[in-house]
């Protein structure tokens, strides 16, 4: 990935960033345009290798926030603005964003546990699942009901994760 990747792809994010916070939603007017025009700048910047570039990190990108939102962890339009950060970033960047933002995102999760005082019970439900599965062998018992499921903005562990993975990139 090249700097200016990173710096094209930020406008995006902040786009879907003021979306998340004010409706819990990122709207495909910009996630779709996020892929797009990762795809056409690489492919104009460095051609076929270019979209090659583009077209593997949006894959990753989408791919692994796709198992993510089939467990609940996130939402549809995470998964589509991932895709188009790996369009604008490929794969390595893309991996390393999520990587930082799923830290970040247990870290806020936990905070709002905390300021709500459900630690405990929290805790035990996820004994019971991990014991669930373990003993019975059976995914779905990890998956919770919608209603018991925490949830926050995901663009607030997003923006961390990519300062993160620019920096330490």
């Amino acid at each position: 990935m090249t700097e200016w990747a990173f710096w094209g792809c930020l406008p995006f994010l902040a786009a879907a960033f003021v979306t998340d916070i004010l409706s819990m939603r990122i709207p495909n007017r910009i996630t779709v345009s996020t892929m797009i025009a990762g795809l056409l700048v690489q492919g104009i910047m460095n051609g076929w290798q270019g979209l090659l570039f583009a077209g593997g990190g949006a894959a990753a990108g989408f791919i692994l926030l796709l198992i993510m939102y089939m467990i609940g962890a996130v939402g549809a339009g995470d998964v589509k603005l991932f895709a188009g950060i790996g369009a604008w970033t490929g794969i390595l960047f893309t991996l390393q964003v999520l990587m930082y933002s799923v830290f970040f995102g247990a870290l806020i999760g936990w905070i709002i546990v905390l300021r709500r005082k459900e630690t405990g019970s929290r805790l035990r439900k996820i004994f019971s699942r991990v014991t669930g599965f373990m003993l019975l062998q059976s995914p779905g018992i990890l998956k919770g009901n919608r209603s018991e499921m925490l949830r926050f903005p995901f663009m607030l562990a997003v923006i961390p994760g990519s300062v993160c993975a620019y920096l330490y990139f």
